[in-house]
């Protein structure tokens, strides 16, 4: 018998290709009664392997492989720590937590020898054959330090200390062996015969070795690498085993007996909840009480003003409240309940916003009143039920938004309450998706990038799809929700058909894919322990960074009994407290301003919503949600949780029966009279899980926990336990009177809406918050602007778009300023907007905050105490601190036009920006050897004070401004490329982009191109990019072929003249359109101008120069040459002492021209701008 006391898996990170549950099936398979995981200096698949060996029948032994320091001038070592019992559990935890968060040396944890005999209890040490501390010397030929550092180890693990030996196809194997084995018998040591696994079979040699490259930055072919591991690093049979050291019986029957003293069994799935503080003298129950209906006359405050009406409501409200505290207390958790509402008041006391309520927490009462939540269950019939339920119990889970930037405030708020020891966050493990494993696979085989991508980018790509590589099975299993990619994409079928490299990449991208690749820290998951987080799990703390993470993911910590705490960052609450700081600050009388205060029946926001002007609106942003408002004509807080919960795939479909009964134009229908109210809200259709609950109780007679028993199983789809549901509803449908196929309809239709419907709880919480963000754009839309731009300030795409939806919403915007502007966007009046100068590319906060600090005299130099706007591009250069803003932040800032109130020459402003930054360098260095330069007066030439002159550059085109100010913004803020050719281009294309309409017929359509991207699509190469006119812009894709023919116009901010098929956009909701043909300008004015009308005067011009200098273009074709050019008519007029006549002269075929710019500026220049025109069609 011989078990496995060395693996590496998966979850190594640096090496090690197995999968715990295929080592646990294996080690099954071949009888072996036990297995150890011992992971490279961690213990991440500790969990997942415990479980998984129980639940195979084979017994699990926690390790790991830990790095020792080295002793002396030896280098560091390995040795492997198994567990033995809970203390041991405890001990390595912690052991793991000391090494990487005290002692991280080249990216790894190093473990100290005082801490292994302080943690060693518990714990069985196997000396790390080769690689350890013994073997090291021992292969140095020391054996006298090999014997010191052995009896060492045996006397920090007494009983517990192994010589480990190895056969594993390597060059020293035999050798240490001997010198071990040797050293054994010497001091009575026992020997133990491990096998280093590190991938399933032989065959997965060469992708294991290219999951080592990967983490090595290495390449597999290079010669020079130092190659670690052997073919023979399989898992071994236990007859292979006891066959490769049948000359030493002991070492096999020793690894029986290690198994046997591991003994670790962990207490899972039972949560600990850490200890909330309460008053002396009051139990956890009682302070729960006093807080429950303390915060419940709070909250009737505020919703029922007047006492009367609040005494008339109370006993219902107290009636859910006591319900709901004999649940929770009966569960055993008013801890967690205070817990999150002692930090989120905590938040909402010192500026850090906080959701309304996230998930099914929002049908809590209890939650409600302790401010958890900001939704009254009781007004929008939200269940506590499907919360927590009476009938099984199950820990809460309150998933709460906070504000992005306030975050991580409040995590070290809870982190300083409970101790640092005892809060952390959540270790995340990212694994190696179809496309990263093929672009990585490729890396390390040395081959082209241009090769792999182009192999990469045939993987289906869409979101929510599961991708995999592998060869899809022939047949699928029923359910099988994996998109194949070698299926889905023929190309790629065919190119791993016929291309041999193609074929090696994607199977050997086959092995690693899915496999772990890094380890992340979960955004908002915190876990709080009931003391030391190590007694529970083992810490990994980042190279570089000083939080500490729980070294198991979200569903292990949960498993080991910590609870967590789900810290989500909402962008959309920061958004709303840059905005309420603007409306306390600018508006008198809403100095105390909160959300919670508006009324939620204001008619100007629903209008707002039914309009459809809900760009970025919270949750009703997309095309598709703004037709559908305007459809729909939400008046009700109602409305829009139902149409909130609609639109997703599947109950989609029901919107248009939604909309006609909210308008009368349907009747209103229910599936039978007894479930009018639970249906009434949302016209009789079955929207939200709560109302599957609620038809369950009302019509079968079950409890809601009942019910909410009945909804998960019909989520689950689990047949034995719906066939005992549908006996259960009949028997009590019977009893209100409906027949079995009554009943059964009304089951079917339950369970159809089950599998769909939407947590009401959920959606109300959001739509609460949908409707505040509606609310700010109508009452202070320009506060609702800057909070907005501000947030997606990085975001260049978002920017235009917002910036566009403000001017239609009436809002004019100030240009970036350095005089007056700050990082963030600022109202200036209700219907002005100061460009943010922190969303210039290539600024920062802290250039920014610079250049604000000078203006308010905390600047530089010997100006530095000045306050006021800068005088000049010198006075800016001499002020401002020029640590923290360097030359590329001031060129980005001209070209951006935040100069253009000192200087409005942007070209002269960058062309003298190196002489500026030289006199201000120079200013500073004179100022500090106390003026010795200046003898001549401040403004005399030559003095370091007198300002140079600027450069006497001629000012950039429209077009170079433009294009420049691109570059810094991400668009065109003074103008827009489209101005300089408008007037000319709407004589041939006269419609707008914004007025054209979905046809068959080919239409046509001139515009700026920009966002210009090529990608391979299933039909070749395909160019996607947008057209913009100024009135709209559009999406629009050229196929392979139609780029070819015009190459040379198809280019980022060049103007175009398209034409071709426009087609619904399933995606945006819009056009897109689909392009056949591409012209510059002096092309579309070759097809479509019918003339140039030259007027002569008394100068005639050199038309026969003119007609050389630019000469009709020849296109050779297959049916001949085709000349591109535009006729001339000469305009005559003829005068003599008789009178005047006039005509007009058209000159022949062969006097056409090609009508460039440069071509018309030479005829303007030849008889003046007004004496020549372009006629059209």
């Amino acid at each position: 018998m011989f078990v496995h006391l060395r693996l590496h898996t998966e979850f190594s990170v640096v090496d090690g290709t197995t999968r715990i549950n295929a080592m646990i099936k294996a080690a099954a398979e071949d009888g072996q009664v036990a297995m150890a995981i011992t992971d490279f200096n961690n213990l991440f698949g500790g969990i997942k392997f415990y479980r998984e060996g129980r639940a195979k029948g084979v017994k699990p032994v926690l390790g790991a492989e830990i790095v020792l320091e080295g002793l002396g001038d030896s280098p560091a070592s390995r040795i492997i720590v198994l567990v033995q019992s809970k203390q041991g559990y405890h001990n390595l935890a912690e052991l793991l937590a000391r090494g990487w968060t005290r002692n991280v040396v080249r990216d790894q944890a190093q473990h100290k020898w005082e801490w292994l005999e302080e943690l060693g209890e518990g714990l069985i040490a196997l000396a790390g054959a080769q690689a350890g501390p013994v073997g090291i010397a021992l292969t140095r030929g020391d054996e006298k330090s090999a014997g010191e550092i052995a009896q060492r180890l045996a006397t920090i693990f007494p009983h517990r200390f192994y010589m480990e030996i190895q056969r594993a196809g390597r060059a020293d194997d035999e050798s240490h062996l001997l010198a071990a084995v040797k050293l054994a018998s010497r001091l009575n040591l026992p020997v133990v015969a491990t096998h280093p696994i590190q991938f399933s079979t032989p065959d997965d040699y060469e992708s294991h070795e290219a999951r080592v490259c990967i983490s090595e930055g290495e390449i597999l072919g290079n010669a020079k690498r130092v190659r670690k591991f052997t073919r023979q690093q399989y898992f071994k049979t236990a007859a292979e085993m006891e066959q490769l050291f049948a000359d030493i019986p002991s070492a096999i029957e020793n690894t029986l007996e290690i198994a046997r003293r591991c003994s670790l069994t962990l207490e899972l799935g039972n949560p600990q909840l850490p200890n909330f503080p309460v008053p002396e003298g009051m139990t956890m129950d009682e302070f729960f009480r006093q807080e429950s209906f303390e915060g419940l006359e709070e909250r009737l405050a505020h919703l029922y003003r007047d006492p009367a009406k609040r005494d008339a409501e109370r006993p219902r409200y107290v009636e859910r409240l006591e319900f709901e505290l004999g649940t929770i207390m009966k569960m055993g958790f008013p801890g967690y309940f205070l817990i999150v509402s002692d930090f989120i008041k905590w938040a909402k006391v010192n500026g850090c916003p906080v959701g309304p309520g996230r998930g099914s927490g929002a049908g809590s009462l209890v939650a409600y009143v302790l401010k958890v939540t900001d939704l009254d269950p009781l007004e929008y019939n939200l269940l506590f039920e499907r919360f927590l339920n009476p009938e099984r119990v199950s820990m809460p889970d309150f998933d709460i938004d906070f504000c992005q930037q306030n975050r991580d405030r409040v995590i070290d708020y809870v982190k300083d309450k409970y101790g640092r020891n005892a809060v952390s966050q959540i270790a995340t493990f990212g694994t190696m998706a179809a496309r990263a494993a093929i672009r990585d696979v490729g890396r390390v085989m040395d081959m082209s990038y241009m090769f792999v991508d182009g192999i990469s980018k045939l993987i289906p790509n869409k979101p929510g799809l599961h991708v995999t590589l592998k060869y899809p099975p022939n047949p699928k299993k029923e359910g099988d929700k994996y998109t194949y990619a070698i299926e889905a994409e023929p190309i790629l079928a065919e190119r791993i058909e016929r291309e041999e490299d193609v074929k090696t990449v994607i199977e050997m991208a086959q092995k690693l894919e899915g496999m772990c690749r890094n380890i992340g820290m979960h955004a908002g998951g915190v876990v709080i322990a009931p003391g030391k987080l190590a007694d529970f799990c083992p810490l990994y703390q980042q190279p570089g960074s000083t939080s500490a993470v729980a070294m198991y993911d979200k569903d292990d910590v949960e498993l080991v009994g910590l609870v967590k705490f789900d810290f989500l960052g909402l962008a959309t609450l920061t958004i709303l407290e840059i905005a309420r700081e603007f409306i306390m600050t600018r508006h008198k009388g809403q100095e105390n301003f909160q959300f919670e205060n508006i009324p939620l029946d204001d008619y100007p926001t629903y209008k707002l919503f039914s309009d459809g002007k809900t760009e970025a609106v919270f949750q009703f942003e997309s095309r598709g949600m703004q037709q559908m408002l305007k459809e729909a004509k939400p008046s009700r807080l109602e409305d829009l949780i139902a149409l909130n919960a609609l639109y997703r795939p599947g109950p989609m479909d029901l919107i248009p029966s939604f909309i006609a009964r909210k308008h009368g134009q349907e009747v209103v229908e229910y599936p039978h009279p007894m479930v009018e109210k639970v249906l009434a809200e949302t016209y009789g259709i079955m929207v939200y899980q709560e109302q599957v609950m609620q038809t369950a109780q009302v019509l079968g007679g079950y409890s809601l926990g009942g019910a909410d028993l009945l909804r998960r199983a019909m989520g689950k789809k689990k047949l034995e336990e719906m066939a005992k549901h549908r006996a259960l509803f009949r028997e009590g449908a019977a009893k209100n009177g409906l027949n079995e196929t009554k009943a059964d309809e009304v089951f079917d239709l339950m369970e159809k809406f089950a599998g769909y419907g939407f947590n009401k709880s959920h959606a109300a919480a959001y739509s609460l918050l949908a409707y505040h963000t509606g609310w700010l754009k109508v009452h202070y839309t320009a506060e609702f602007y800057c909070g907005n731009m501000t947030v997606e300030m990085d975001n260049t795409d978002k920017l235009k778009v917002l910036y566009e939806d403000a001017l239609r919403m009436g809002i004019t915007f100030e240009m970036p300023d350095v005089n007056r502007g700050v990082h963030r966007f600022e109202p200036v009046t209700d219907k002005v907007i100061r460009y943010g100068l922190g969303a210039i590319k290539g600024t920062g906060q802290a250039a920014i905050e610079a250049i604000v600090a000078a203006r308010n005299g905390v600047g530089t130099g010997p100006n530095g105490h000045e306050k006021g706007p800068f005088k000049s591009l010198f006075d800016f250069c001499l002020r401002v601190d020029r640590s923290r803003l360097n030359k590329r932040t001031v060129e980005a800032l001209i070209k951006g036009g935040a100069f253009d109130s000192i200087d409005l020459n942007r070209a002269s402003l960058i062309a003298t920006l190196d002489v500026a930054m030289g006199f201000a360098a120079k200013s500073i260095a004179n100022a500090d050897q106390g003026g010795l330069f200046d003898m001549m007066g401040d403004d005399a030439v030559g003095s370091s004070t007198a300002e140079p002159p600027m450069a006497d550059v001629l000012p950039w085109g429209v077009k170079e401004k433009l294009t420049l100010e691109k570059t810094a913004i991400g668009f065109y803020l003074t103008g827009h490329l489209f101005d300089e050719v408008e007037a000319e281009v709407r004589r041939f294309v006269r419609t707008p982009i914004a007025e054209m309409r979905d046809s068959r017929e080919a239409q046509t359509m001139a515009g700026i191109i920009s966002g210009l991207r090529t990608i391979n699509g299933q039909r070749g190469k395909l160019s996607i990019f947008t057209i913009d006119d100024k009135s709209m812009a559009i999406e629009a894709s050229v196929d392979e072929k139609t780029m070819a023919a015009c190459v040379d116009v198809l280019k980022e901010d060049e103007f175009v003249v398209v034409s071709g098929r426009l087609q619904p956009d399933r995606f945006s909701g819009g056009l897109r359109m689909k392009v056949q043909q591409m012209w510059a300008l002096s092309d579309a004015r070759c097809r479509y101008a019918r003339y140039l009308q030259v007027s002569v005067g008394e100068n005639m011009p050199d038309v026969p120069g003119l007609l050389r200098q630019f000469p009709a273009k020849v296109e050779e074709t297959e049916s001949g040459n085709v000349s591109h050019g535009v006729k001339v008519r000469l305009d005559l007029v003829c005068k003599d002492d008789r009178g005047a006549a006039s005509c007009e002269l058209e000159l022949g075929e062969g006097s056409r021209f090609y009508p460039s710019d440069a071509a018309l500026a030479a005829w303007y220049g030849s008889v003046g701008a007004g004496q020549v025109k372009v006629i059209y069609k």
